[in-house]
């Protein structure tokens, strides 16, 4: 038995026949290389030389794209076009179509021929039909912030839970059980019945009565403590008074807006500001100057604006004034103690120089004499630069920009009516 052997992988048969030259050397290598070079190299007759031109054929031959002679197509399709017409009978009535091929033609190959079309005329930009004016929205309103969920411009919102407050006597302060408990079951004092249908306070409602402008069922009234009954008719001139629903909104008042519902001289009030928030009559609760700025509340209940306007019940305002000099030490000790007017003495409940700054100081007052504090400031030497009422009521400037107005929320009407 014959031993096996190891497997070489790059060992060659002995009895093949090498089938490359040896290029070991050099000299062969290059010898090798010339000799297929030379024998490569034929000589080219000249009838052999390819066409020139794109698609082939013979030099000055015209060919199409796809190599076919085009020379066939010389003659224009107008000529014979023209043939087929002068080929046609005599005897036909057809006539000989027109030659189109010298027509004007237009941008797009249209044939300019054709009567022109009627150009629209043209019009001024103000002569142009314009929009019909569309209805004033919430953001034509001096109105701040978004309207919330179910309010409509132009509307009050409804207080519905203060039906409670009226049902049950004894809610609310003190004050109101003890006012209530004079009125019978079921009736209303007539200056009270006045005011509640928005004609003015229960103060001015007397001063009609008096007047003998008030009649009840056809009757001039002038008793005072005249206690009108659920059946009753109350009249103020012609107009049939009724329960009316109450508004009650503030303003940031800005400067040069008088506080007055009307001007015999046509300046601003600040019945402009707000003359789109409501259907109902709205009058403004006491007043400002014309340059002093702040809150300013209107409403068309006449016992809220009675009750805020009243000394008795103390409403407190707080204002902050900018002086045109620092305040000094012993003047502010003397607004705190009181300052003697001519109309009297001046008591402020509170007063303090703001974040340091002697220029400004705030004021906290409760007193509605007119123009108030600027006379505070003017009888001790000082000039008021500005004046801005910051708080009322204990209503507050917070999200209310300057020029605009808000609705009461119900929490704030209930606090005004029932526990002040």
């Amino acid at each position: 038995m014959r031993p096996a052997r190891s497997f070489d992988p790059d060992r060659r048969p002995e009895s093949l026949a090498p089938q490359h030259p040896d290029f070991s050397d050099d000299a062969t290598f290059r010898a090798t290389r010339r000799a297929e070079e030379a024998g490569s190299r034929e000589p080219r007759e000249s009838d052999d030389r390819k066409p020139s031109g794109f698609g082939g054929g013979a030099s000055g031959e015209r060919r199409s794209s796809f190599g076919r002679d085009e020379r066939r197509n010389e003659r224009p399709d107008r000529d014979r076009r023209d043939d087929r017409r002068s080929e046609r009978p005599a005897g036909t009535d057809r006539p000989a179509r027109r030659n189109d091929a010298d027509a004007p033609r237009g941008a797009f190959g249209r044939d300019e021929r054709r009567a022109p079309r009627e150009e629209r005329p043209r019009r001024a930009y103000d002569e142009r039909p314009g929009r019909p004016d569309a209805p004033a929205s919430a953001a034509d309103s001096n109105q701040a912030g978004k309207r919330k969920r179910g309010e409509v411009t132009g509307e009050a919102p409804d207080y519905k839970n203060l039906r409670h407050y009226d049902e049950d006597k004894n809610r609310g302060n003190k004050r109101r059980r003890e006012e209530e408990e004079d009125s019978a079951e079921g009736t209303t004092r007539l200056n009270r019945y006045i005011a509640n249908a928005g004609v003015c306070s229960r103060r001015d409602a007397d001063a009609l009565i008096a007047a003998g402008e008030i009649k009840v069922n056809g009757e001039v009234v002038t008793e005072m403590g005249y206690q009108v009954q659920p059946s009753d008719t109350v009249q103020y001139g012609k107009t049939n008074l009724s329960r009316e629903k109450q508004v009650y909104l503030l303003l940031n008042k800005p400067k040069d807006f008088l506080t007055t519902t009307d001007d015999p001289e046509g300046r601003r009030t600040v019945m402009e500001l707000i003359k789109s928030a409501s259907k109902e009559r709205v009058f403004p609760v006491g007043r400002l100057d014309r340059n002093t700025t702040g809150l300013l509340l209107f409403t068309n209940d006449g016992e809220v604006a009675q009750k805020l306007s009243h000394p008795s019940h103390r409403n407190k305002k707080i204002y902050q004034v900018e002086l045109d000099k620092p305040l000094t030490e012993e003047d502010l000790r003397q607004i705190a103690a009181g300052v003697e007017l001519e109309d009297g003495k001046a008591e402020v409940d509170d007063v303090a120089v703001v974040a340091g700054n002697p220029h400004f100081v705030g004021v906290e007052i409760h007193i509605g004499r007119n123009r108030i504090v600027r006379r505070i400031f003017e009888h001790l030497g000082y000039d008021v630069v500005a004046l801005d009422r910051v708080q009322y009521a204990g209503l507050t400037k917070k999200d209310l920009p300057r020029g605009k107005w808000r609705f009461l929320n119900e929490k704030e009407v209930i606090r005004l009516k029932y526990f002040m």
